[in-house]
């Protein structure tokens, strides 16, 4: 009797971590549940597919020649709003000088199928490399190397984070782990376990607390963006 219900409570625990589109079973000693399960793009969904697959285990956007892109596209994970969480994304992106893309998080769709909020932004042959960002907002929040504090009336102070300055010690083009910790107004980026970022934004306008999470495929030339191993962990 103590075994069947025993039987019956894990099938049960199986059965609600399955319900939720895109959030695998598995979860590792820090809490953290993968979203991505390295073989299809279930629990993910953009308005064109096209775009998308899954190559050498990593969700894959791509732009040709033979199939160009004139509007930003973006991949939706469909598990729900975000709010207070941890996200680890490792990534890669290749393709022509000046390529951008990067990942929306606490955002909204809009309309057209575009998306505003927050975003960890990348871009090649720049020297910042990577930034916090607010797509159709104040843009740059914070570039690689600083932290950005905005008071209750929109103005921002910059200082500088110690240890971050100079070249970076990461390639775009090259796997990279992208570690973000999003709590209240405090937003930290941290590139292969180095903090590069942070936003402190008390703003009450401007700021989004919670929203949706997408990748993005940034249109313009030939460009491939990669994305792996994707993992949450809520906070709250």
């Amino acid at each position: 009797m103590i075994l069947e219900r025993y039987l019956l409570s894990a099938v049960a625990l199986m059965s609600l971590l399955l319900a939720t589109p895109g959030l695998a079973a598995d979860q590792d000693e820090g809490g953290f549940q993968s979203l991505f399960d390295g073989k299809t793009l279930e629990g993910w969904k953009a308005p064109d597919m096209s775009y998308w697959s899954v190559e050498e285990g990593a969700i894959t956007g791509t732009i040709t020649k033979e199939h160009p892109c004139t509007v930003n596209q973006y991949l939706v994970w469909q598990g729900g709003d975000l709010g207070d969480f941890e996200l680890k994304i490792t990534s890669r992106v290749t393709g022509s000088p000046g390529i951008n893309c990067g990942f929306q998080f606490r955002s909204k769709l809009l309309p057209d199928h575009d998306i505003a909020g927050y975003q960890v932004d990348n871009n090649l042959n720049t020297d910042w490399l990577v930034r916090l960002y607010d797509e159709h907002g104040r843009h740059t929040l914070a570039y690689r190397g600083q932290k950005a504090v905005f008071d209750e009336n929109g103005q921002v102070t910059h200082t500088k984070i110690p240890g971050v300055e100079g070249p970076a010690s990461f390639r775009l083009e090259e796997w990279h782990e992208y570690h973000l910790i999003c709590k209240g107004s405090h937003l930290t980026l941290k590139v292969n376990g180095q903090l590069v970022a942070a936003v402190i934004d008390h703003d009450p306008k401007q700021r989004d607390l919670s929203g949706i999470l997408g990748l993005q495929l940034h249109s313009g030339p030939p460009t491939k963006a990669q994305f792996k191993n994707i993992r949450l962990k809520k906070l709250q």
